[in-house]
């Protein structure tokens, strides 16, 4: 059986999370960051940000060692589907020590439902029809340091997402198995992971969904990453996906769901954790609990992925390619400019997947002349909703901050 037991200034001038050493090789430190007036005062980089060193994992960049927390870089993210070695990393506790046969891992389901059970993984996977699903995963925080004034939490810029492939049983037949009650309303999911003090007889973290959301389709108990067994470090043996909503919902190392009559209350449910205010409030003030609601559906991001930013393009002809996403939402159109937003040209945006993953887009634009230029991408969702100038809504925690993106070239003569 198993048991379980860098500064933000130089961060913006790295302009978004691509590395200091490509931006200051291809154009020279001495370049303005990109979207300067939106980082007026902001000291020069000296270097790049800590890299990940870890067997399996590409070389990530580490915004925390305690817990463990590692976004990747844009460059990184060109591939349609993500590979695990380059899926961002967001812990909020210990990574547990699982031992044993990992089929003999059980997870209860307790609450409202009429039958209890207490799941082994080999039953979850000999019980119920397998799925494979490529699905978003994103961190509720991404883009957090596109705020201003800062916001609390680790300062992600695009990198806490990604789109691999998931395999595993939908969350709503277990659920349906165990029968749920006419009061359930609400679950509240429980991993493994002891707590940065190394506590297991209580949660690291502990958020739910309600139950809709939990019933979709796409959401999934995950035994599966890209096709292999799941990672340790990616909530093995089994995790949650909770697609379009934020990661910290998508519990690794899952051992429990407890089915409620209410709204979850377990920690990180509560106070400003992961919640945006009703109201807009005056950026850098305190807030008011009161007034606040939880983060649901994801905002609209887009991401250019090729050309890396810094690049030096010995042609005016500059071909793009990206992915955009909307949380619960599909991406209606992609569009590109070259000359500060001024002018706007359509970029060829992909059909997702299936509904939760990433759509890809691309473009071909012929630059006018030789020289420096900004690259902005503002991606627009399905109800209609784009991305703003700047991050908008400020909170205490830094949530939903989406930006349209922006990359600098240099094309030589």
């Amino acid at each position: 059986m198993l048991r379980s037991g860098t500064s933000k200034a130089s961060r913006r001038n790295v302009l978004k999370g691509v590395g200091m050493a490509t931006v200051g090789a291809s154009l020279g430190a001495s370049l303005p960051p990109v979207g300067s007036a939106l980082a007026q005062g902001a000291p020069a980089a000296a270097k790049g940000p800590k890299l990940l060193e870890m067997e399996g994992k590409a070389k990530l960049a580490v915004l925390g060692d305690k817990p463990l927390v590692a976004e990747t870089q844009a460059e990184l993210l060109d591939d349609n589907v993500t590979p695990t070695n380059k899926l961002f990393i967001r812990n909020n506790g210990q990574v547990p020590d699982v031992t044993g046969d990992p089929k003999a891992w059980k997870v209860k389901i307790d609450g409202e439902v009429n039958t209890p059970l207490e799941i082994t993984v080999g039953d979850l996977m000999s019980k119920f029809p397998a799925v494979t699903y490529q699905l978003m995963l994103e961190c509720g925080g991404n883009g957090r340091s596109f705020f201003s004034p800062d916001a609390r939490g680790n300062q992600w810029t695009n990198g806490g997402a990604g789109c691999p492939m998931w395999t595993g049983v939908r969350l709503a037949d277990v659920l349906k198995s165990a029968g749920l009650k006419s009061s359930a309303v609400y679950i509240g999911s429980y991993g493994a992971d002891p707590t940065l003090a190394g506590d297991t007889d209580k949660p690291s973290i502990s958020r739910g969904v309600p139950i809709a959301k939990a019933m979709e389709e796409h959401s999934l108990i995950a035994f599966k990453l890209n096709g292999q067994d799941m990672p340790l470090i990616h909530g093995a043996p089994v995790r949650l996906v909770i697609p379009g909503w934020p990661a910290s919902v998508s519990t690794k190392w899952l051992n429990r769901i407890w089915v409620r009559d209410k709204e979850h209350d377990g920690p990180g449910m509560g106070g400003f954790s992961y919640r945006v205010p009703k109201t807009p409030i005056v950026p850098g003030s305190k807030g008011n609990e009161k007034d606040m609601a939880i983060l649901e559906s994801m905002p609209v991001r887009s991401v250019i992925t090729f050309p890396a930013d810094g690049s030096k393009l010995t042609s005016r002809k500059l071909d793009l390619r990206g992915h955009a996403w909307a949380g619960d939402f599909d991406i209606k159109t992609v569009d590109i400019s070259t000359d500060y937003g001024v002018t706007w040209k359509p970029a060829k945006v992909d059909a997702p997947a299936n509904k939760y993953a990433w759509q890809n887009f691309s473009a071909s634009i012929e630059l006018p002349t030789t020289g420096y230029y900004e690259v902005w991408a503002k991606a627009t969702d399905s109800k209609g909703v784009t991305q703003p100038f700047q991050a908008a809504n400020w909170n205490p925690q830094g949530y939903g901050a989406n930006p349209i993106n922006r990359i600098r070239v240099l094309v030589e003569s």
